[in-house]
């Protein structure tokens, strides 16, 4: 009977809203020491069907703090390719690279954009790359164009072309969301006049995990993205929260209250099979989070006085845990860089609260934000930006910082606030 109702709130709650504008109001506060200069070119036949690739591509990289990004809207006619470029003006200009590309008609209702990335110094292709998409996904296939510069020239990984999902409120009115990591094709999965909380990514970034209180308590739910298709997973007596996957996507850490206060267990993804509880402590234990082997598991509890992060064997969780965070009575919200070397976490300091980035190896701490009331931060899937949540103004609002702490961004919306984001894996 729950899950039908929940099913029938999906029919009519599921991707509500698809914007071709951006919902989420990007402002890019300050940028990386070093920028790489580089003209993303018009491509030619862009404006087929108003589907402009290169404005996208352009912003996707200016965003990112290491590009300076040169304006090139003057370039007429768009050269399709490479002999069409005049290299000596680029050269005077001080332009390290190029982008030329050209989009062109599939049938189908598809088009192809084919790009080449070179170096203006020596005029020799980096890049020659074509991806394909329907007319609904030319935003998706400028992302891609943009991943693919960001690795070519950084060497890290680009996450352009991934999403985040957070949380709006209006008044009383909540909604659980998603959006290109820019903001655009915002899609409304869940509204509600209850709390919604604690969202998370599956590791393939088809399923999200929540917490809901629709049936007036709290209860997880597993929710398919492209489907809108919703279970509830874990809805013992008492509190159901602080859903985490496991990373094969198979199972569920949880937090129950079914036996007493907070503990974590391991539930199955799909809701079915036994609960098998993974620690035993007088304190309260939640936040939970996996390694990315799937090896450790880290968690904040209060079994030594203040809440604080700890980390303790996934496999043989009847260790003793491992305390991480020291110097503040209080360390809560744990998130793992994709590599697993970094820690990012919530620490207050004097009445402020602070997102803090450590090192796992040295054990090594900074803060990373210059706001006061920071929470929920999560990494960007290449580890090189972490995304949380934070008020400016009395609004709830979001904001970005790069691991080196060059790069600052903050993302707003019209009305209302937005908090508990989290940053969906590179599909």
């Amino acid at each position: 009977m729950k899950n039908n109702l929940l099913r029938f709130f999906a029919v009519l709650l599921m991707f509500a809203t698809l914007s071709v504008q951006a919902d989420i109001t990007l402002e890019i506060v300050t940028q990386g020491a070093h920028q790489i200069p580089i003209v993303i070119l018009p491509c030619a036949n862009e404006s087929a069907g108003n589907h402009a690739l290169s404005p996208i591509v352009g912003a996707d990289l200016m965003r990112s703090g290491l590009f300076s990004v040169l304006d090139a809207t003057d370039v007429k006619p768009a050269p399709a390719d490479v002999e069409g470029v005049h290299w000596d003006d680029w050269r005077n200009r001080h332009v390290d690279y190029l982008v030329v590309g050209n989009v062109q008609e599939l049938p189908g209702h598809r088009l192809e954009a084919r790009f080449r990335l070179v170096d203006v110094n020596t005029q020799v292709a980096r890049l020659n790359m074509a991806f394909q998409g329907t007319h609904e996904q030319y935003r998706m296939v400028a992302h891609h164009i943009a991943d693919a510069i960001f690795e070519n020239l950084t060497g890290d990984k680009g996450m352009f072309s991934t999403r985040i999902a957070y949380i709006t409120k209006n008044g009383n009115n909540r909604s659980l969301k998603v959006a290109d990591s820019d903001g655009f094709n915002e899609q409304t999965m869940l509204a509600a006049n209850e709390p919604i909380i604690s969202p998370r990514w599956s590791p393939d970034g088809k399923r999200m995990a929540y917490v809901t209180f629709e049936l007036k308590r709290p209860m997880v739910v597993v929710q398919t993205l492209a489907t809108g298709a919703r279970k509830i997973v874990a809805s013992f007596k008492g509190s159901n929260s602080a859903p985490a996957w496991s990373p094969d996507g198979s199972q569920l850490a949880v937090v129950l209250t079914k036996d007493g206060h907070s503990q974590i267990y391991m539930i199955n993804a799909d809701g079915t099979g036994p609960v098998r509880r993974l620690l035993t402590s007088s304190g309260i234990d939640t936040e939970p989070v996996f390694s990315a082997d799937g090896q450790m598991l880290y968690f904040t509890s209060d079994r030594d006085g203040g809440p604080q992060v700890y980390r303790v064997s996934a496999t043989n969780p009847g260790e003793v845990p491992q305390r991480l965070t020291y110097g503040s009575t209080y360390a809560v919200s744990p998130r793992l860089s994709p590599d697993g070397k970094q820690m990012t976490y919530v620490q207050r300091s004097d009445g402020q609260f602070h997102v803090m980035l450590q090192d796992l190896t040295t054990g090594q701490t900074q803060v990373m934000t210059d706001t006061s009331l920071d929470e929920s931060p999560t990494f960007a899937p290449n580890g090189k930006y972490i995304l949380y949540s934070t008020e400016m103004q009395e609004r709830g609002i979001l904001a970005i910082v790069s691991t080196d702490g060059r790069v600052r961004q903050k993302l707003t919306t019209q009305t209302g606030d937005v908090y508990e984001p989290v940053w969906g894996p590179i599909q």
